[in-house]
């Protein structure tokens, strides 16, 4: 599915950075190592590699992937991209100073697997960044997220998934999007910012 989307000679989620991101991503450590999940044609990776961060995007989908390099190539910045499924790939333990999930809708005991490893993956300091669909978003006018529930999002379980970080911002909002073709318009999101503290 992904492979097909991404055909699209067009950016379908456009080339500019999410948002959300965009107003938070200073909280990751300056010049820091940053891991991009389920990136797909690489946006917020490449908006990342042009503020100074090391930056590595993961994703399923070669086509995605591809043109995220084009992409970091045309802004003049480098990236890495790494062709994977999260149910295979490790996100390591202590060495990303960010990581960052815009989007990445998984099955849920996959999206538990994931965040389960978040805090491992980070190094002392580091921050986690997640904006993602609620099941709210249903009702609402704009398009985007998953028409699957189960793979929507809720602060509630995030909260949970996300034990042991401190949390910055934890919130469900509604606000307009604007991403290309297929996020637009009233939205309903979760949003989180979350540090890994030193070890006591």
């Amino acid at each position: 599915m992904w492979d097909q989307r991404y055909s699209d000679k067009e950016f379908v989620y456009g080339t500019q950075a999410n948002d959300f991101l965009k107003s938070e991503y200073a909280r990751i450590p300056k010049g820091g190592r940053v891991l991009c999940l389920a990136e797909g044609e690489g946006r917020n990776a490449v908006f990342l590699a042009q503020q100074g961060y090391e930056v590595t995007a993961v994703d399923q989908s070669s086509v995605g992937l591809q043109k995220a390099e084009r992409l970091a190539n045309e802004s003049g910045v480098s990236i890495s991209t790494i062709v994977a499924d999260l149910v295979d790939y490790d996100i390591g333990h202590d060495q990303w100073d960010g990581i960052v999930s815009i989007a990445a809708h998984l099955p849920a005991w996959l999206r538990k697997k994931v965040h389960g490893q978040v805090k491992g993956a980070l190094k002392n300091n580091g921050v986690f960044i997640l904006e993602a669909y609620t099941e709210r978003h249903l009702e609402m006018t704009g398009v985007g997220g998953p028409p699957d529930k189960a793979m929507l999002m809720a602060l509630v379980e995030l909260e949970d998934e996300l034990k042991g970080l401190d949390f910055i911002v934890a919130a469900e909002v509604e606000r307009d999007i604007s991403e290309g073709k297929y996020h637009q318009g009233e939205s309903a999101v979760v949003q989180i910012v979350a540090r890994k503290g030193p070890i006591d």
